[in-house]
């Protein structure tokens, strides 16, 4: 068995970003949790409430030898728009923020990489305001958080948001897909 590596990224609601990458070739997990905030083991009410300080992450399991960091983040900036400061559609809040919570130097200057790309070659109309941070406070989310698109696709969150991103994004990514 090769090595793993981990990531962990905000992008909105993570029930969304956690669904997609459980379905991506050289992921061995994505976790929902929490991370950047002051408090120790927050309860998603406390998250809610956008005064604990944390985002809704989503933390990567994954093989290296499979699926580069570059293309983790490739697929990150698919899923969202990260010209949206704290919030994602609907959900607003700083726990809906954008942001790349690196694991080491490595991983700061490849996202700091993309972002200088992404502004570059103008693929959004608007600024990119995802923060790139170094990974500090992570926990994960209550169990009932973890693949919960598919355990609740009934739910009207799901069937209205995370079902059509999930739809785009397997068109986007098929060759990427398990």
């Amino acid at each position: 068995m090769s090595n793993t590596a981990s990531a962990t990224l905000a992008g909105g609601c993570f029930w969304c970003i956690e669904s997609a990458f459980n379905q991506v070739q050289g992921i061995e997990l994505a976790t929902s949790g929490y991370a950047g905030g002051e408090v120790d083991s927050p309860t998603y009410e406390q998250v809610c409430k956008g005064d604990t300080g944390h985002a809704e992450v989503v933390r990567l399991t994954y093989y290296p030898d499979q699926i580069s960091y570059r293309e983790i983040l490739e697929i990150f900036f698919a899923l969202h728009d990260p010209t949206q400061l704290n919030r994602q559609g609907n959900d607003v809040g700083t726990q809906y923020r954008s942001a790349i919570f690196y694991h080491d130097e490595e991983q700061k200057a490849e996202a700091e990489k993309i972002i200088a790309e992404i502004t570059e070659e103008q693929i959004w109309p608007n600024p990119v305001v995802t923060e790139v941070t170094p990974l500090n406070n992570y926990f994960a989310a209550e169990d009932y958080h973890q693949s919960y698109f598919k355990n609740n696709p009934q739910n009207q969150y799901c069937a209205m948001v995370v079902a059509p991103k999930l739809a785009k994004f397997k068109k986007t990514f098929a060759q990427r897909l398990r």
